[in-house]
């Protein structure tokens, strides 16, 4: 018995067409906007996957990395977050009293919330400051 699939003379069975440009890259902006929309109360994680032609994995990586602080998700317009804040202050008794509660205020705007720390924050303090802010901004 001779095989013949490699015979040009003799048309194939099976054309494949291959009309994909390979992996599709997902803007960041988009990313968050599904990942906010999976978030929705009542939303299905499949559900929300197939309405934009995605997997539900990336869905899931992409709530991920909104949790992680790596993806900005939009601010919702009818969501109010609070962000607590815990302050200890460990300067020295002797530089406390030289140095006035007003010496500083940093104040940070960020979609809509403003935070004012007052005196002298240590850089941990601020550090957790800017943190929970994106955390919550985040998710």
């Amino acid at each position: 018995m001779d095989d013949h699939s490699d015979d040009i003379r003799r048309p194939s069975p099976r054309i494949e067409v291959y009309a994909g440009a390979g992996r599709k890259r997902w803007p960041d902006d988009l990313k968050a906007q599904i990942a906010a929309e999976s978030l929705e109360p009542g939303a299905i994680v499949t559900d929300v996957a197939r309405r934009h032609g995605c997997r539900p994995q990336q869905v899931h990586d992409w709530r991920r990395r909104a949790r992680l602080g790596q993806l900005v998700l939009p601010a919702s317009v009818d969501t109010l977050s609070f962000v607590p804040l815990v302050s200890e202050s460990s300067l020295p008794a002797a530089t406390e009293s030289s140095v006035s509660p007003e010496a500083a205020v940093v104040t940070v705007e960020l979609q809509g919330a403003r935070v004012e720390v007052r005196g002298t924050p240590s850089l941990a303090a601020l550090s957790d400051v800017f943190l929970a802010l994106r955390r919550t901004r985040s998710c």
